[in-house]
C-alpha cells in the first residue's frame, strides 16, 4: 500500500469516527448528520481508490496477457477472402433464376407456393 493511500485511510477514518460520535450525541442536528454524511463519502473515496490499487497489484502479480479480442464476423466478409472462394451472392439475393431447384423440393407438381385456399363453400341450396 502507498504511503499516500495510507495516510488518506488513516486520516478519513479518525474524522468518520469523530463525526459520527458528535452526531451520535445529538441525531437531531442537521449540520452534524451532513457533516457525517461528507465523512461517509470521503471514506468510500479512499476505500474505492484501495481497491483499484489492490487491483492493479493483482493483475501485475498474475502477469496473465488478456486475451485477444477476435475480429467480428463481418470485417471478415470486406476482406474478401471467403474460406470456400466462392465470391458470388447467393441466386435469392442476385436474382438468378439459374437455381438447381433445390428451393422447390416441397413444391409439389409445379404450383404455386402460395397461401393455401380454404375449400369452396356450397353454394345455396340443400343437395343432400
Amino acid at each position: 500500500m502507498s504511503d499516500d493511500i495510507k495516510q488518506r485511510l488513516k486520516d478519513t477514518s479518525e474524522n468518520c469516527l469523530k463525526t459520527y460520535e458528535a452526531w451520535a450525541d445529538s441525531r437531531k442536528d442537521q449540520a452534524l448528520r451532513e457533516s457525517l454524511q461528507e465523512a461517509v463519502h470521503e471514506l468510500r473515496k479512499v476505500t474505492a481508490r484501495l481497491e483499484i490499487e489492490i487491483a492493479v497489484s493483482e493483475r501485475k502479480e498474475t502477469k496473465q496477457k488478456p486475451l485477444p479480442i477476435p475480429p467480428h464476423r463481418s470485417s471478415k466478409r470486406r476482406s474478401g477472402n471467403n474460406d470456400d472462394g466462392n465470391n458470388e451472392l447467393p441466386s435469392f439475393i442476385s436474382g438468378d433464376n439459374n437455381d438447381n431447384g433445390d428451393d422447390k423440393k416441397n413444391n409439389k407438381g409445379g404450383k404455386s407456393s402460395g397461401r393455401r385456399r380454404a375449400p369452396r363453400k356450397k353454394s345455396g341450396g340443400d343437395d343432400n
